[in-house]
């Protein structure tokens, strides 16, 4: 009998709690009177969290490990040092920062067995995951314009985007990243939560929260919502408008090896950039249930955890200068002066 993929997806990430699991009846009691909250993250039975906990281990460790060495050898090798990759090098930053916000904390849970998080855990959470979220797509979209200089005003490239620019530039990225976290927070703080304090996710999401608010206290933190989606809705323009031009300057260069060499810098963060708006956009824009489904869960998972966990292997694929650095790095006990 063929193997019923779609139901082994249910079982292994969205298994119906117990009726007798009394644990689990005892902590929902309990938190609906205590100041935090419950994430019930993929199932409710024990074994098949701690499965999950170690899936989550070993992808938290590769995308920890990835963008790590991608880190290092934008940091350390003098052949890594244009402005490219030094975007690239925050980018992984903010990658291992936003994964080290929410994965290990699901991890820890898992393995308890409890899901108890608290009102003070639970918004760190949403203001350093909210905060990195939007430094990523900022510098996805400085990303996007470096590569729109470099191909269509090379000869401009230098003055452009200089080394003092760059580093302001990305100065105002990380001190954009507080906003967001810091506009949600103080919103939230209006919210009145009640009845049984339950996130259906594995970390404290925001839209899960508004389904807690036991009135319209939170017509404030959509309007919030709305204003960062707008922001959003910006940076996507920009990333749109500069692969506009840079498409139709490939596609008039007469060298095939022009080309090439464009788009084996261009297509990488191109990658990344769909990624991670599509998923993101998916799971802010599908209306939240009281009961999630399990290609939900696939979709938190695809923005929170995939985008991080593969972009230092989408970087790597196509760009030669990067691999050939890596395998230095690997094969060799030093880098080359």
């Amino acid at each position: 009998m063929p193997w019923d993929y779609s139901n082994a997806f249910n079982i292994l990430f969205y298994s119906p709690a117990p009726a007798t699991n009394s644990v689990t009846k005892m902590i929902v009691k309990n938190v609906t009177t205590m100041n935090g909250f419950l994430l019930m993250g993929f199932s409710d039975n024990h074994e098949l969290q701690i499965l999950q906990a170690l899936l989550f281990l070993v992808t938290y460790l590769l995308g920890s490990a990835g963008n790590f060495i991608i880190i290092t050898i934008t940091t350390l090798d003098p052949q890594l040092q244009s402005p490219m990759y030094y975007f690239l090098k925050h980018l992984s930053i903010l990658d291992f920062s936003s994964l080290s916000v929410t994965v290990p904390q699901y991890i820890e849970s898992s393995l308890a067995g409890s899901g108890y998080i608290s009102y003070g855990q639970c918004m760190l959470q949403i203001f350093f995951f909210t905060g990195f979220a939007w430094g990523e797509l900022a510098i996805l979209t400085v990303m996007s314009y470096d590569r729109y200089v470099a191909v269509c005003l090379p000869l401009h490239y230098e003055v452009i985007m200089s080394p003092r620019k760059c580093r302001w530039v990305v100065t105002v990225v990380w001190l954009s990243t507080g906003i967001p976290g810091t506009l949600y927070i103080a919103t939230i703080f209006s919210i009145r939560f009640c009845g049984a304090k339950i996130i259906h996710h594995f970390f404290c999401d925001i839209p899960q929260l508004f389904k807690l608010s036991c009135s319209t206290d939170y017509l404030v933190t959509m309007g919030v919502a709305a204003f960062l989606a707008a922001m959003a809705f910006v940076c996507f323009i920009g990333i749109a408008i500069s692969y506009g031009h840079i498409f139709s300057t490939v596609l008039r260069m007469p060298s095939a090896e022009s080309r090439s060499k464009v788009f084996s810098t261009c297509l990488p963060h191109l990658f990344v950039v769909s990624l991670f708006l599509s998923t993101g956009s998916f799971a802010y824009l599908n209306p939240t249930s009281d009961s999630p489904t399990a290609l939900e869960f696939l979709f938190s998972v695809f923005y929170t955890v995939l985008p991080p966990t593969l972009n230092p292997v989408i970087y790597s694929l196509r760009n030669e200068t990067i691999k050939s650095v890596v395998r230095k790095l690997l094969f060799s006990t030093k880098f080359a002066g």
